[in-house]
């Protein structure tokens, strides 16, 4: 194992404790950037990006970052705040990283960060998209192509750099899962506006695997989908969700200037989608546990809620 000491930012959210729990497991030594002290079985380093601000022990001993920081996509309204504060949280925390690991002596060789498949866009929904493709002209897109940007700058460095595109993550207790249940749970589940749009979704214990290998294969670099191998519309994403769930799905689609009244800008979140690959991913030897949205669904949801 020629990385052992590994230091997580944005090590608070559903990845992060997971990632850190089997990272522990197998016997890394962990330490996380954070915000202020939280109970952990890692070591807590804290870090202030508005301040520009790390502790100056967090690089002691580590070679190995993974940049998982970030505000939620979807957890406030698209104010214009909101939107600079999903902007800033992403690129002001790696140029913060950037600049210590340019100006202080370390012994880093790997940096592994969180990126999002919305650096396609939304422009073509039936389009395969895989790592070379340019990126799109959203809000989104022109989020994820700034932040890639500043990570890429970390590559000047000599250090090895991976990215991570992130579709949407599938997880028991956080997230998009536990959104698209809540409806279907209580017998008003439906499709969101034509249902047609793709869904690149992926299973959590699948995506820390990826962050895993992109740890300890050391020929990885550069962009890879975080993407199971078969997308699903959010028709047929919300009929297995009714269907583990053994509820009945007899609406029909909300439409869409509802949610666009509901949502505003944010209703492009669930109204459009983008179908990804994860050909690159397989290619360097994951192997998914969770191919297909069913098997997904089947290991996360009980058959009754």
């Amino acid at each position: 194992m020629s990385s052992k000491n590994i230091l997580i930012t944005g090590a608070s959210g559903s990845i992060g404790k997971r990632l850190t729990q089997l990272l522990l497991d197998q016997g890394y030594q962990v330490s996380h950037l954070s915000r202020n002290h939280q109970r952990s079985k890692a070591r807590i380093y804290l870090w202030d990006i508005n301040k520009k601000q790390i502790d100056p022990h967090a690089f002691e001993g580590i070679d190995t970052i993974i940049h998982l920081a970030g505000a939620g996509i979807a957890e406030k309204p698209w104010t214009d705040e909101r939107k600079w504060e999903i902007l800033k949280s992403r690129t002001e925390s790696t140029k913060l990283l950037f600049e210590e690991l340019r100006n202080h002596k370390h012994a880093v060789t790997t940096f592994i960060s969180a990126s999002a498949i919305g650096y396609y866009g939304f422009e073509d929904n039936e389009k395969l998209y895989k790592e070379n493709d340019e990126s799109g002209t959203d809000f989104l897109a022109n989020v994820v192509r700034q932040w890639e940007a500043e990570i890429d700058r970390i590559a000047e460095l000599n250090i090895r750099v991976v990215k991570i595109r992130i579709g949407i993550v599938l997880d028991a207790n956080h997230g998009a899962l536990r959104e698209l249940v809540k409806p279907v749970k209580y017998y008003a589940g439906a499709p969101l506006g034509t249902g047609d749009q793709y869904v690149s979704w992926i299973h959590l214990d699948d995506l820390v695997a990826i962050f895993i290998k992109a740890l300890q294969d050391e020929t990885m670099q550069g962009a890879y989908n975080g993407v199971a191998p078969n997308p699903v519309t959010n028709r047929d994403l919300t009929k297995a969700i009714a269907t583990q769930l053994n509820k009945p799905l007899f609406l029909p689609a909300v439409p869409e200037f509802i949610l666009k009244i509901l949502l505003g800008e944010m209703a492009s979140l669930v109204l459009k989608g983008n179908k990804v690959s994860s050909e690159k991913i397989q290619q360097a030897g994951l192997k998914f546990q969770y191919e297909n949205v069913e098997q997904a669904l089947a290991n996360l949801l009980p058959k009754k809620i």
